[in-house]
């Protein structure tokens, strides 16, 4: 269960909310207003308590100017939570840069067991699969990775055979989710932001090439439902109920593609 389906949670309710819900695995959200060591103690407990272990943590966001401490230490977090990866999207338009400031977190990976995810999308400095793989091509390490999101791959013009190529040692997970088939214009900042936090829906029910991304994609690759939706966060205000539906969703999708 990835973490934006229900941005409006604590850290204690994800984990809850996954747990109950019986997701394989948990998404967490870090805050660097928020997130206290005491946090992350705390949430590794409640997360071995429960049996969910976390697939990833949000989000290394990049950004222009120097390296951002806040960055490496949330390669930290992750590696206290046992999240197998952590998300990181960028802003910088200068791809050199932002190359090298991936570069700094896959380094403090090194050894840890998580791995640093760039995600691309319209949305970002990096807005192609051909921009991240080129940026993921300059850095050196086990722990980078190249991180595909279904909304982000579509509205960006992606196809199933960019994804065939990526060297599979490159992918550590993907994010799943649908939306209607036309998109917005994407030369309105404001409605792409929404087309990617309001607008995205179950599994199966959209119009986005999904079987083909899952096709293209390694058969056992772990997958973060992504379902940001205005209309779930509306039908389903309890956060456990919301879970529940989410994956009662994303398991008839899968079940029926066997």
């Amino acid at each position: 269960m990835a973490a934006g389906i229900m941005p409006e949670a604590s850290p204690a309710q994800l984990v809850e909310a996954a747990a109950a819900a019986q997701f394989d695995f948990g998404g967490m959200w870090a805050e660097r207003d928020s997130w206290t060591p005491a946090t992350t103690r705390a949430i590794r407990q409640q997360a071995r308590d429960a049996g969910l272990p976390l697939l990833d943590l949000e989000v290394a966001w990049i950004m222009p100017g120097p390296p951002d401490p806040w960055l490496t230490e949330l390669v930290e977090i992750a590696a206290e939570l046992g999240a197998r990866n952590l998300l990181c999207v960028s802003s910088d338009p200068d791809s050199a840069a932002t190359a090298a400031k991936l570069q700094l977190l896959v380094d403090r990976a090194k050894g840890t067991g998580v791995r640093v995810n760039l995600e691309f999308g319209v949305f970002t400095e990096v807005k192609t699969i051909h921009a991240a793989s080129a940026i993921v091509e300059q850095v050196d390490g086990d722990a980078k990775a190249l991180l595909v999101d279904t909304l982000h791959w579509a509205r960006s013009g992606g196809t199933a055979e960019d994804l065939a190529v990526i060297p599979r040692d490159w992918l550590s997970y993907c994010q799943p989710c649908d939306a209607p088939a036309d998109a917005p214009d994407l030369g309105d900042a404001d409605a792409v932001i929404d087309d990617a936090i309001n607008r995205r829906m179950p599994l199966g029910q959209g119009g986005l090439p999904l079987g083909a991304m899952m096709d293209a994609l390694p058969n056992d690759l772990p997958l973060a439902v992504e379902e940001r939706s205005a209309a779930l966060r509306e039908a389903f205000p309890d956060l456990k109920e919301r879970a529940a539906e989410v994956y009662r969703t994303s398991r008839a999708w899968l079940d029926a593609r066997g």
